[in-house]
């Protein structure tokens, strides 16, 4: 399901919510597309139908620039993902990020494994994610998730997946759907006791779910930090040798890492080198945790983005929950 404008007709087939938009790929025509916008409202988002990671998209707030903005999308499109089809959707203000975390057999089963907030982001990319979302009520919680299960069975869906969702005003949006695991997982494993991972490699080897939708309880507070090899302030990749490596430890602390004493950071990959995944009875002491094992946690001989996490754990409206995905950038005064 790579090009989102076909999830988007899938998914409001099957039901899910969706952000208001073109419903489609934009085609030439100036004047049909002023009308699509006009129609949706100002601000808008141009999107990349193949893009992802945060990359192919430029938000329009004025008439003026729409014709223009469009052209520059595509441009963009056809030289990064080698397809210029772009299309347009509302641009949502202060949305927050939630995701909801499914499991589909070959056999008709489809659970949900309740929702994360992945809010914390810096350019559309993931710093600190939690489950369960702060804020959300069970009500809200089960509705969606079963709208989700539900799509899956419509869609003929197989595997472990996550149904992303803009947040905004107690209203869910759809905007994409990984098909594959993602670098968040363990924090919903931590909160239902499922092993993702474990379930993910059944279903591919053609055995049924071992657990049905009444099976799965939420208990607690997981918070995950992405440990990345950079500068804190100015973000810089920071590859080289790490000259002591000491992972944080203790109950309700978990740490999935290949970094060991005397490793080199090669400059190729994506900057993640760690993740911290904490769990507590209740979100409060999830924090309480993460601070302990960010104090805890060494790396010496490149830069890491400790002393973000570290900040961003002290920060009252983190503390308080339900920051919005500009929240950092703002934060940052980027």
């Amino acid at each position: 399901m790579g090009n989102k404008v076909a999830a988007i007709a899938a998914m409001k087939h099957a039901g899910v919510p969706c952000v208001p938009g073109s419903d489609g790929p934009l085609g030439d025509n100036a004047d049909e597309n002023l009308r699509i916008a006009r129609e949706i409202g100002y601000p808008i988002i141009i999107k990349a139908a193949s893009g992802g990671g945060g990359r192919g998209m430029r938000v329009v707030h004025t008439e003026a620039s729409l014709i223009p903005s469009i052209a520059i999308t595509q441009s963009e499109a056809l030289a990064g993902f080698g397809d210029e089809t772009v299309y347009m959707e509302k641009f949502l203000a202060n949305p927050r990020h939630i995701e909801i975390q499914v499991l589909a057999d070959a056999h008709g089963n489809a659970v949900h494994l309740f929702e994360r907030d992945c809010s914390m982001q810096r350019r559309h990319q993931k710093v600190l994610e939690e489950a369960p979302a702060p804020g959300i009520t069970q009500e809200q919680r089960e509705a969606i998730g079963e709208r989700c299960a539900q799509a899956c069975l419509d869609l003929g869906y197989r595997s472990a997946g996550t149904f992303e969702f803009l947040y905004e005003n107690g209203e869910f949006y759809f905007i994409e759907m990984n098909t594959r695991l993602q670098v968040e997982h363990p924090v919903t494993e931590l909160i239902t006791g499922i092993d993702i991972v474990k379930a993910q490699l059944h279903i591919a080897a053609g055995r049924p779910l071992e657990f049905k939708q009444s099976d799965i309880s939420l208990r607690g507070h997981a918070i995950e930090c992405r440990i990345n090899a950079e500068d804190p302030k100015t973000f810089t990749p920071s590859p080289g040798r790490v000259d002591l490596w000491h992972p944080p430890g203790g109950p309700g602390v978990r740490v999935d890492s290949h970094l060991y004493s005397g490793y080199t950071v090669p400059p190729y990959y994506d900057s993640m080198i760690a993740k911290i995944i904490v769990y507590g009875d209740n979100r409060k002491s999830a924090i309480a945790r993460m601070n302990i094992a960010l104090s805890e946690m060494l790396v010496e001989g490149i830069n890491t983005n400790i002393a973000l996490h570290q900040e961003i754990c002290q920060h009252a409206a983190f503390k308080t929950g339900g920051t919005n995905i500009h929240y950092l950038e703002k934060r940052l005064g980027l």
